[in-house]
């Protein structure tokens, strides 16, 4: 079913909502990371998202990076973390339970064009993770960054 999330936003509204969704870490050859800022709340987050009925991870994941980033050019590396962030408010209302599965990428970063925008994507930026200061998203995304970062140091 395509969209199911908005299908079974017409059944319960705006009430709370249990969501898996899959999270792309996309490193380039220079170390760097792809954000995304998101046109519903100005903020940054890591590209990715919910995953259709029917599905499998890694299927989601390609389709979300090219929503998001307009590009499906990069490889999974591996799954690096699975989080559950408790409750969670969309800037529209919409409440859910979010479990995020990430993943570890890579991609070059000449098949990224920065300029990409959509209804979901307002800019792309390459950053350091262990530096960049860009408000997030979901602020509890900060544990997951933290552990991509160990990961990416073994």
């Amino acid at each position: 079913m395509a969209d199911y999330i908005s299908w079974l936003r017409s059944k319960v509204g705006q009430d709370k909502i249990l969501t898996v969704a899959v999270v792309a870490f996309l490193q380039n050859e220079e170390g760097q990371v792809l954000l995304q800022k998101r046109v519903d709340s100005e903020l940054w987050d890591i590209p990715g998202g919910c995953l259709e009925l029917g599905e499998s991870l890694e299927e989601a994941l390609y389709r979300e990076v090219l929503e998001e980033t307009g590009t499906d050019n990069f490889e999974i590396i591996k799954q690096i973390g699975t989080y559950n962030w408790g409750e969670f408010v969309y800037p529209n209302g919409d409440k859910v339970q979010p479990t995020d599965i990430c993943y570890a990428c890579k991609i070059p970063k000449k098949a990224v064009d920065l300029t990409y925008q959509d209804e979901e994507t307002k800019a792309l930026a390459w950053v350091n993770l262990e530096t960049f200061d860009l408000p997030l998203f979901n602020p509890k995304m900060q544990r997951a960054i933290d552990d991509y970062i160990e990961w990416s140091h073994l």
